[in-house]
C-alpha cells in the first residue's frame, strides 16, 4: 500500500476547546493525505459545540458526533472509531500540543506493510517545549511499568499519536472511558502480537494556565489500569489476534 492511497480517519475528541479547536482542525485538513476528520464533542459547555457545527456545515469536519453527557476521552475515541471508515485511524487532540505535520511520516510503516500500529514518541529526539519534570518522570515510570507487562520497549506510553490499522482496531476489546485508553490500547495491541513501531514527533505541551487537563490523579489511575488491562485479558482473543498480518 502507498500512503497517498490510504484513507486516514482522524478522530478529534473535544471537550471545552473553543479557543484552539478550529485552528487544530485547519492544521489537520492542510496535511497532504487522504483524510476523514471525525470530531466527537464530549458535552462541551464553552461554545465548542457551536464552533464545531459551523465547521461541519462549512465542510471542514466530515462527521460530527455529540455526547450529551461528558463521558471522557476514551469514550469519545470509541465513538469516533464507530463512525470511522478509513484504512487506519489516529487520534488528534484539539489543544495544539501535537503537530499534524508529523502524520505523513508516521503512516509510512503501515502503508509499507511493516507495522500494524505506529506510536509517535515525544522522547526520541523531536522538537518539544520544555515543561514539567514530574509529568516527564511520571510518564517514563508508567511506560517502564507497562513495558514490563507487555514485553515491549516503548519510550512514550501516553502519546496521543497512535496510528492503528482499522481492521485490527475494530476487533480490539476496548472499554476505557477516560485516560486509561492509552494503557488499554497498548495492552491489547501487545496481546494481539501487533507489530508496533515508534517514530519521533514534535510536541508543544500546554501549561495548566493554558488549559492542560491531565493531573496527578490520572497518573495514579494509570497504575491501576496497567494492572487491570495486562493481568485480566479477555477470553475471546483468538479472533483479534489472528488479524495481525
Amino acid at each position: 500500500m502507498i500512503a497517498s492511497n490510504l484513507l486516514i480517519s482522524v478522530v478529534v475528541p473535544a471537550y471545552n476547546e473553543s479557543e484552539t479547536v478550529e485552528t487544530a482542525l485547519r492544521r489537520v485538513r492542510s496535511i497532504p493525505l487522504r483524510l476523514e476528520i471525525i470530531v466527537v464533542n464530549d458535552a462541551s459547555t464553552d461554545g465548542t459545540r457551536e464552533i464545531l457545527e459551523k465547521l461541519a456545515a462549512d465542510g471542514l469536519v466530515d462527521r460530527l458526533v455529540h455526547h450529551e453527557k461528558n463521558r471522557g476521552k476514551g469514550a469519545a475515541i470509541r465513538s469516533g472509531v464507530e463512525a470511522a471508515t478509513g484504512d487506519a485511524l489516529v487520534v488528534q487532540d484539539a489543544d495544539l500540543e501535537y503537530d499534524p505535520a508529523d502524520l505523513p511520516a508516521l503512516i509510512k510503516p503501515i502503508s509499507e506493510g511493516k507495522a500494524d500500529a505506529v506510536y509517535g514518541s515525544r522522547f526520541q529526539g523531536g522538537a518539544h517545549r520544555v515543561l514539567y519534570f514530574w509529568h516527564y518522570a511520571g510518564n517514563r515510570f508508567l511506560t517502564l511499568l507497562s513495558n514490563m507487562f507487555t514485553n515491549l520497549n516503548l519510550t512514550d506510553l501516553e502519546t496521543c499519536y497512535k496510528l492503528v490499522r482499522m481492521d485490527l482496531l475494530r476487533h480490539l476489546p476496548l472499554t476505557s472511558n477516560r485516560f486509561g485508553f492509552e494503557v488499554e490500547i497498548t495492552a491489547r495491541l501487545a496481546q494481539a502480537h501487533a507489530r508496533i513501531w515508534e517514530m519521533p514527533i514534535s510536541y508543544n505541551g500546554r501549561t495548566y494556565e493554558e488549559g492542560k487537563k491531565i493531573t496527578w490523579r490520572d497518573g495514579v489511575a494509570a497504575l491501576f489500569h496497567i494492572l487491570r488491562y495486562n493481568l485480566f485479558v479477555p477470553h475471546n482473543t483468538d479472533g483479534w489476534r489472528s488479524l495481525k498480518k
